[in-house]
């Protein structure tokens, strides 16, 4: 018995060598183990959640005037009256086929108007990465560049400005001074399929600019940190006692060392975009992923707010899990391990 289980089972330290021995790809794997099973448990606390909110969808839908019958009739025709438990793990096989059911207040496929709209919010949260991380990155690098001067006095001002000021607040800033007052962008923002991309970008401005403005302080402040925390390393110093310029010394040598915490930092503020385009798509009425979710919100279209909720989630959890994965890969002590 006991050589069976010898040959059957690990030998001691089996793990711990694999690992030693090809830590990136260990720790590669963990990331994403660990991003499959944080996504399960997403998918119970927003079917478990949402289950326990006050109110009924069959109450909402047939109005207050609607008989206990008829209330009864509504909850079994949409499977209410079974256990959670039943409901759950049905709706979760077939979210795992590509199935999110259908509406209960329209009937249409919910695949169907997610696919349609989340490249709208995608493009939208597109649109405002491609402007909002470089320009974080180059505000970051300028400041550390004239660290404790008026350039980085001045950046950090507006900065601080920026964070304070929610994203709803900024959405109606704006929309006052360039639709109300001085009318330069369309309101509300509105896209069709039969626009071309350009005619898209231009529509989308001002959620754009909302978005560019919310998570562009965070990112440069949280650059700016990053860089200086790796210019009071020894080797920085020996850098500059070698005469090395500082502009220099912070591209090559600082900048190339602080980009794991460059890169969580993006990341994190890209999920925040597609997360938090909720409230900026509800204050232009555009046609998003969370003007969607809000919309059932209001009507307690579970099927619908279950799977905008798992979506979100999803993209939440799969752009943390490919920050790790570039943390891991940019650690040179990964990628040359002694």
């Amino acid at each position: 018995m006991t050589d069976v289980q010898s040959a059957s089972s690990p030998p001691p330290g089996f793990f711990v060598t694999l690992r030693a021995r090809f830590p990136m790809a260990s720790r590669i794997a963990e990331r994403i183990v660990l991003g499959i099973g944080l996504l399960f448990a997403s998918s119970i606390l927003i079917f478990a959640g949402i289950e326990v909110l006050p109110g009924d969808f069959a109450s909402t839908y047939l109005g207050q005037a609607a008989t206990p019958q008829a209330i009864a009739n509504l909850r079994a025709e949409f499977g209410l009256d079974r256990p959670i438990t039943t409901r759950y793990f049905e709706w979760l096989i077939n979210i795992m086929h590509g199935d999110f059911g259908h509406s209960w207040a329209s009937g249409q496929s919910v695949s169907a108007q997610i696919a349609d709209r989340l490249g709208n919010s995608l493009l939208l949260a597109g649109a405002a990465a491609c402007i909002a991380v470089p320009l974080a990155v180059g505000l970051g690098l300028i400041a550390v560049l004239y660290r404790d001067r008026l350039m980085d006095r001045v950046i950090n001002l507006i900065s601080l400005a920026a964070v304070s000021m929610p994203e709803f607040f900024v959405a109606y800033l704006l929309i006052m001074v360039f639709v109300v007052q001085h009318p330069v962008a369309a309101f509300p923002a509105t896209v069709y399929d039969s626009m071309s991309l350009w005619q898209k970008l231009e529509t989308i401005i001002l959620p754009v600019a909302t978005l560019v403005l919310v998570v562009l302080a965070h990112m440069m402040r949280m650059t700016r940190a990053a860089i200086i925390n790796v210019m009071a390393s020894a080797y920085m110093e020996t850098a500059e006692l070698k005469g090395i310029g500082a502009f220099r010394a912070i591209v090559k040598h600082a900048a190339p060392n602080a980009l794991a915490p460059i890169i969580n930092v993006v990341a994190l503020n890209l999920a925040y975009l597609i997360v938090g385009v909720v409230v900026v798509e509800v204050v232009f009425v555009y046609p998003g992923m969370g003007q969607y979710m809000v919309d059932a919100v209001t009507v307690r279209d579970l099927p619908v707010v279950q799977g905008c909720g798992l979506v979100f989630s999803a993209i939440y959890i799969l752009l943390n899990m490919v920050a790790d994965i570039l943390s891991i890969l940019v650690n040179p002590r990964l990628r040359h391990p002694r």
